[in-house]
């Protein structure tokens, strides 16, 4: 099978099975995928295979306040919209970046949501402060997640796209004897 379409059937399944599982809140690999897809699959695939990822374990998990749900798909779409401009401009510090900015995104997106359609806070400035407030443990696991899987996910689809990139980062004791020997 190509594996480009193995990559394909991977990646929401990859969401699946980490929101199934137990795991630190907002760990998990969404964001990732949606970045790393739109670079090496094609930006279609940017889109569909979050969300495809999101309503099949949605439909495990179960289904909530679905203002709150489009927000959250909503992140994601944008996210996917990141990684339109990352295909075109990838470096190291554009990942990074692009990883931190999807992660604020999905930060204020949803927990603006959370305040707008809930009714958990009043809607003043200080309710929407208040939400923000509480929602920052759920943004250092988001910014942890998204970092470690968007690192994963460039890593190992490099390494599938560039094999030779192995034999670059092969420790070589000969070429740095000379250097540790001055």
């Amino acid at each position: 099978m190509n594996k480009k379409y193995l990559l394909l059937l991977f990646c929401p399944l990859l969401i699946i099975a980490t929101r199934l599982i137990p795991h630190l809140p907002n760990v998990v690999p969404v964001t990732a995928i949606a970045l790393t897809a739109g670079v090496y699959l094609g930006k279609k695939w940017a889109l569909v295979l979050p969300l495809l990822g999101l309503i099949i374990s949605d439909l495990v998990i179960g289904f909530y306040n679905w203002q709150l749900m489009m927000a959250v798909y909503g992140s994601f779409v944008l996210i996917g919209l990141i990684s339109w401009w990352l295909r075109k401009n990838k470096t190291t510090i554009n990942v990074i970046t692009a990883s931190l900015l999807s992660s604020t995104l999905f930060f204020i997106i949803t927990n603006l949501a959370v305040w707008t359609f809930s009714s958990w806070y009043p809607k003043t400035l200080t309710g929407l402060l208040y939400c923000f407030e509480l929602a920052l443990p759920f943004f250092r696991y988001t910014l942890a997640g998204d970092l470690l899987y968007v690192t994963l996910l460039f890593a190992s689809f490099e390494f599938l796209h560039n094999p030779n990139l192995i034999k670059k980062l092969t420790f070589r004791p000969k070429q740095i004897m000379p250097i540790l020997t001055k």
